[in-house]
C-alpha cells in the first residue's frame, strides 16, 4: 500500500516561506495596519488589567477612620476591571475580523495561482503526478496559510508582546527578582516545549501514518465489495483491518504517553514558577514592602502569561507543518513548463486548414527517439487518416499538433504558421479533438457538451446534438439532457461518451478536427454508429484521423501508414492495397481476425 505523505516535521523550519506570503497580504495593508493596532491596544488592555485588581484589592482592605471599608474606590476600580476586560475582548472580535479577509483573500489568491499555473505547466508533468497527492498539497498549502496567519498574529505574536510588556512592568515595579523569575520560566518553558514537540513528531507522524492506512483498507475493500463477495474473503480483509487498527492503537498509545510527558513537563515548570512568584511575593508581604493586592497581581500576571503559552507546544508543531506545506504548494509555482510561448507569439489565423508536417523528429527522452523525419501534408478539408501497429508513433502526431511537446527537429505549420509562432491558446482554439479515451466531468450531459463552448446557448447545443446522432439516445433518458453521467462518464457506455464528445468538439466549431483512435474500444455496432457520425462531421474540415481499425477510414482520401516513427506509405486504401506493402498487410490480418465480417467488407466495396 503506498504511503502517505504528511508535512515532514524533522525538516527545519523555513521561515523564508514568510516573506513570499507578504506580497499577498499587502492588498489590504490598511486592514493589516488597524489589525496590528487593535492587537497592541488589545495587550495593553490586558496588561492594565491586573493592576486594575490590585488596587481593588487594596481599595478593599484600606478600612478608613472609621474603621470601615469605604466601597466607593473599588466598586469604581471593579466597574473599570469589566469595562476594561470587555474592551479587550473587543478589540480582539475587530482584529479578528479586519485580518480575517485579510487572511482568506491572501488563502484565495495563492490556491487560484497555484491553480493556474498548474495548467500552464507540460503534459510531462501531468503525466508524472498523482492526482490526488497534488490535490492534497494545495489543499494543505491554502489551510496552511490560514493556520500560520491566525496563530501567528494571534497567538505568538500577542503573546510575545504580552511577555515583554509584563516583564518590562514587573522590572519597573518591583525590581529585577519577579521579572528574572518569570522571565527564566517562560524561557524554560519554551525551550522545553519545543525540544519534547521536536521528540514526540515522529509519534504524532506514525500515529497519522497508521490513521491513514487503516482508513485506505477500510475504503479500498469497500469500493471492491464485489471482489470480495466473489472470492469469500471477508474474513481475510477484516483480518487485514484489525491489523491496520491495531497498529493505529500502538501509535495512539505511544502518542497519547509522550503528550502526558509533554504536558506534565509543562505544569511542573509553571507550577515551579508560580510557587516561586508566590512564595517571593509573600515574603514582601510580610515585610510589608508589598501589598496584598501586590500579591494578587502576581498571581494574575502568572497566570496571564502561561494560560497562552499551554498551547505553544501544539502551535509550534503546526506552525512547522504549516510552514512545510505552504512550502511545498509555493513550490510547484517553482516549477516551468517545457512548451512556452514565444514573447512575440501572434495568434492563429486559419484561412484554409492546411496541414505541414516538415521532417519532424520527436523524442521523449533523447536514448527513445519516437518520430524520425516525418514530411506530409493535410490539405484544406480533406479527411487524412494515420494507420500503423501500436508504438509507431501515431498519437505523438497529435500532442504534437496540440504543442503538448514541441518537435525535436523539423517543423509543423498550419496556414504557413509554425505552431510555435503562434500562442498555444488561439492553436489549441482552432483544432478540436475526439480521443481515443473519452474522459467527462461528473455533471449531466448538457454541461458535458456545453464544455466545448461554455457560451454556447441551448439551441446550439441541440444542433450538436442532433449532428452526433445522440438524438436517440437522449430521448430515451429519464431526465434527458439532465442526466448525470457519474464520476469520469462511467454510468454512459463508450459509444455515448464518444458521441457525447463528437457533439462537445462540434460545439466548438474548429477548422481542423482530429479523431485519436475513436472507435478503437467500441463494438461494432457502436462503432458503425460512431464511423457514419464523424465522416458527416469532418465534411467541410481538415481532418486527421487515427485509426487501429483499418475498416473505419477506408473512404479517407489520404492514409499515412506508420512504422517504428517512420512514414513507410501513403495513399487510398485502393491504392495502398494494390502496392501489397505494410497496409496491405494490415488489411489481411485485421480481415483474417474479423473471419471477413461482412459489416467491414461492405465498407471497401
Amino acid at each position: 500500500m503506498r504511503k502517505h505523505k504528511f508535512a515532514d516535521t524533522d525538516q527545519p523550519v523555513h521561515w523564508g516561506v514568510l516573506k513570499q506570503l507578504v506580497p499577498y497580504l499587502m492588498e489590504f495593508r490598511g486592514r493589516v495596519f488597524f489589525a496590528l493596532m487593535c492587537l497592541v491596544a488589545a495587550k495593553a488592555a490586558s496588561t492594565g488589567l491586573p493592576f486594575v485588581l490590585k488596587y481593588a484589592v487594596d481599595s478593599l482592605n484600606t478600612p478608613n477612620s472609621q474603621g470601615s471599608v469605604l466601597l466607593a474606590v473599588p466598586m469604581a476600580l471593579v466597574i473599570g476591571y469589566g469595562v476594561l476586560r470587555l474592551f479587550n475582548v473587543m478589540l480582539g472580535e475587530i482584529r479578528d475580523t479586519l485580518f480575517g479577509r485579510v487572511t482568506e483573500r491572501a488563502m484565495r489568491r495563492v490556491g487560484r495561482e497555484v491553480f493556474d499555473h498548474l495548467h500552464k505547466l507540460d503534459l510531462s508533468f501531468h503525466l508524472d503526478r498523482q492526482t490526488g497527492g497534488l490535490s492534497r498539497d494545495i489543499e494543505r498549502g491554502t489551510s496552511g496559510i490560514g493556520f500560520l496567519m491566525r496563530f501567528m498574529v494571534f497567538n505568538i505574536v500577542p503573546t510575545l508582546l504580552e511577555i515583554v510588556f509584563v516583564v518590562g512592568l514587573l522590572y519597573w515595579n518591583y525590581g529585577i527578582s519577579f521579572a528574572l523569575i518569570l522571565l527564566a520560566a517562560v524561557v524554560a518553558y519554551v525551550t522545553f516545549s519545543v525540544k519534547a514537540t521536536h521528540w514526540r513528531t515522529r509519534y504524532v507522524r506514525e500515529m497519522n501514518q497508521a490513521d491513514s492506512s487503516s482508513n485506505s483498507r477500510a475504503i479500498d475493500s469497500l469500493i471492491n465489495y464485489e471482489t470480495v463477495k466473489y472470492f469469500n474473503n471477508e474474513a481475510y480483509e477484516s483480518a487485514r483491518y484489525d491489523e491496520d487498527l491495531a497498529k493505529w492503537e500502538l501509535a495512539r498509545r505511544k502518542n497519547r504517553l509522550s503528550l502526558f510527558a509533554l504536558n506534565g513537563g509543562q505544569a511542573v515548570i509553571i507550577a515551579s514558577a508560580m510557587t516561586g512568584m508566590m512564595a517571593l511575593a509573600a515574603w514582601h508581604v510580610s515585610q510589608g514592602s508589598m501589598t496584598i493586592g501586590d500579591f494578587v497581581l502576581m498571581n494574575a500576571f502568572t497566570m496571564q502569561i502561561f494560560m497562552p503559552l499551554n498551547f505553544l507546544g501544539f502551535v509550534y508543531r503546526e506552525i512547522r507543518g504549516s510552514l512545510a506545506n505552504i512550502e511545498n504548494m509555493l513550490g510547484l509555482l517553482k516549477k516551468q513548463p517545457a512548451v512556452t510561448d514565444e514573447p512575440n507569439a501572434t495568434e492563429l489565423r486559419v484561412s484554409q486548414g492546411l496541414i505541414r508536417f516538415e521532417n519532424v523528429s520527436f523524442a521523449y527522452q533523447p536514448e527513445r527517439p519516437i518520430l524520425h523525419a516525418l514530411s506530409f501534408t493535410l490539405a484544406p478539408g480533406q479527411k487524412v487518416a494515420v494507420v500503423g501497429a501500436s508504438g509507431s508513433g501515431k498519437s505523438t502526431l497529435v500532442k504534437l499538433l496540440f504543442r503538448f511537446y514541441d518537435v525535436t527537429a523539423g517543423s509543423i505549420s498550419i496556414d504557413g504558421q509554425d505552431i510555435r509562432s503562434v500562442s498555444q491558446l488561439s492553436l489549441r482554439k482552432h483544432i478540436g479533438i475526439v480521443p481515443q479515451d473519452t474522459v467527462l466531468f461528473n455533471d449531466s450531459i448538457r454541461e458535458n457538451i456545453r464544455y466545448g463552448n461554455p457560451n454556447a446557448s441551448d439551441s446550439e447545443i441541440e444542433q450538436a446534438i442532433d449532428h452526433a446522432h445522440l438524438r436517440g439516445f437522449i430521448d430515451k433518458l429519464p431526465d434527458g439532457l439532465a442526466t448525470l453521467v457519474g464520476e469520469r462518464g462511467l454510468k454512459v457506455s463508450g459509444g455515448e461518451k464518444q458521441r457525447i464528445a463528437i457533439a462537445r468538439t462540434l460545439l466548438k466549431r474548429p477548422p481542423i478536427l482530429v479523431f485519436d483512435e475513436a472507435t478503437s474500444s467500441l463494438d461494432s455496432h457502436a462503432e458503425q454508429a460512431i464511423v457514419s457520425a464523424i465522416a458527416q462531421v469532418a465534411k467541410g474540415h481538415t481532418s486527421m484521423v487515427i485509426a487501429h481499425r483499418l475498416s473505419t477510414i477506408v473512404d479517407a482520401d489520404n492514409i499515412l501508414v506508420m512504422d517504428n516513427g517512420k512514414l513507410v506509405e501513403q495513399g487510398s486504401h485502393q491504392q495502398l492495397l494494390a502496392k501489397q506493402g505494410h497496409y496491405a498487410q494490415l488489411w489481411q490480418r485485421q480481415q483474417g481476425q474479423s473471419k471477413q465480417n461482412p459489416e467491414e467488407l461492405s465498407q471497401v466495396g
